[in-house]
This record gives structure tokens, C-alpha cells and sequence, in this order.
């Protein structure tokens, strides 16, 4: 599974079956949290069969069961911290559902249990992801349309064009990648904007939107690595 396929076939999940994740696959995704966690300067933790997480009344509330597996998302406090939580961490809810995992991503519906994650000084817990075998693969909601969430500060002059219009394809894959990106209660509160080229490279901007929900600085960080997905490789700075 690619992952693009990955993003198309990724639906959130709440319910699991009640059984152990597979060694091999608990081997790639600590390999893998250690190498983001360089990366993007986090402090990711895989916790394995530990269930008191989601016994409490918020997760009740959520319709969580057996999720006795989940990773721990946190890092030093700072002012991006949010948004490198979500992009990193959609790295890893990819790769799980590559290797046949579901996840979802969980705001409040958790308990910290005292002794299965550490902390360093001035870190924070910034949300949890559940992980394990889901008892359905899940369902897909409603989005937003392209046009509803991008535009481009491109105009041809005295062209009748709208600049949606002459924005590159790979723009509007990007774009359509990063509507099948998860967000809080589905609220898709970021948007994407074609700026033009300098010094040969193309520039993008990514922005949050307003949210009384508070997690729209992950959601952006998890549309934009789903943008960057989208777009494959072509040479594009965010600015």
C-alpha cells in the first residue's frame, strides 16, 4: 500500500479488536518514532496493552473500547509544537495503516495513567493516538470541496480565467489529498494558497482557520504532510 492509497483508505476508529499488535509491526513503529522524533525534536512514545486510557467517561462518551494500544504525542512546549504534533504524527498514522493498523486521533477522550509515558523538563502531552486492529475499517464523512479551502494569488493579466483556474495540477492534487486529512469533529479549518515561483521553487502558503475546538494547529500540521503527499515530488517551499 502506497501512501496515498494509505490516505484514501485511513478512516478514523474507535472500537478494536482485543488483541496485541504484531511484533513486527510494534519493530517499524518504534523504529520509526525514534527517527521522527529526531526529526521534528518531539518525544513520541508507543504504549503497548495498557487499557486504563480509555476506561474513563470521556472515552465511554467516545465510544473507545479495547483501545489498549496508543502513542503518547508530546514534546517541548513551543509555539509550533502543535502543528509539528500533526504533521509528524500523521507519519505514523500512515505507516499504520500501510501495515494493515487503524488509528484515530484523540483530543480528550484519554486519561493520563501516571507511569506510562515520561516527560522531560518544560515537555507536554499534546493528544493521544489510539492504534491497534479496528473492528470495522471505519467510515468516510462529508468534505469540503477544492475550491471551498484553496486558491492562488496567480492571475494571468487581462485573462477572463479565475485563478483556481491556472494553478498547477499538482496543486490541486495536494489540495485533494489534504481534504482526506482527519480534523477535529471533521471541521477541515485550514486553507491553501498557490503564492507563484522564486528562485525556481514553487511557494505555498498553508493557514488555520478559527475553531472554538482548539486542535486546528494539528489539523493544519496533518493537511499539510498530506498536501505534501498529494503533490509528490515537486520542488515547493511553505511560506
Amino acid at each position: 500500500m502506497t501512501l496515498q492509497e494509505a490516505i484514501e483508505a485511513r478512516h478514523s476508529v474507535r472500537a478494536y479488536k482485543n488483541k496485541p499488535l504484531a511484533d513486527d509491526a510494534v519493530k517499524i513503529l518504534e523504529e520509526q518514532i525514534a527517527i521522527l522524533n529526531r526529526e521534528g525534536q518531539l518525544h513520541m512514545q508507543l504504549i503497548l496493552n495498557e487499557p486504563k486510557a480509555f476506561q474513563g467517561t470521556l472515552a465511554k462518551y467516545g465510544k473507545f473500547r479495547n483501545a489498549n494500544n496508543y502513542i503518547v504525542m508530546a514534546g517541548k512546549k513551543a509555539e509550533d509544537l502543535d502543528e509539528r504534533i500533526g504533521y509528524y504524527g500523521e507519519h505514523l498514522v500512515l505507516l499504520a495503516q500501510t501495515l494493515g493498523l487503524n488509528t484515530c486521533w484523540v483530543g480528550l477522550s484519554y486519561s493520563k495513567v501516571p507511569g506510562t509515558y515520561e516527560l522531560g523538563e518544560d515537555e507536554k502531552i499534546a493528544c493521544y493516538i489510539a492504534i491497534g486492529y479496528g473492528e470495522t475499517q471505519g467510515v468516510s464523512h462529508k468534505i469540503k470541496t477544492v475550491e471551498q479551502i484553496s486558491h492562488s494569488a496567480v492571475k494571468t493579466p487581462g485573462s477572463s480565467k479565475d485563478a483556481s483556474d491556472i494553478t498547477p495540477s499538482w496543486f490541486k492534487k495536494g489540495v485533494e489529498a489534504a481534504l482526506l486529512a482527519p480534523t477535529a469533529v471533521n471541521q477541515q479549518k485550514f486553507s491553501f494558497e498557490y503564492i507563484g515561483v522564486k528562485n525556481d521553487r514553487h511557494q505555498i502558503r498553508a493557514k488555520k482557520g478559527f475553531s472554538i475546538i482548539g486542535y486546528n494547529k494539528i489539523d493544519l500540521g496533518i493537511a499539510k504532510y498530506h498536501f505534501e503527499i498529494g503533490a509528490e515530488e515537486v520542488n515547493f517551499d511553505w511560506v
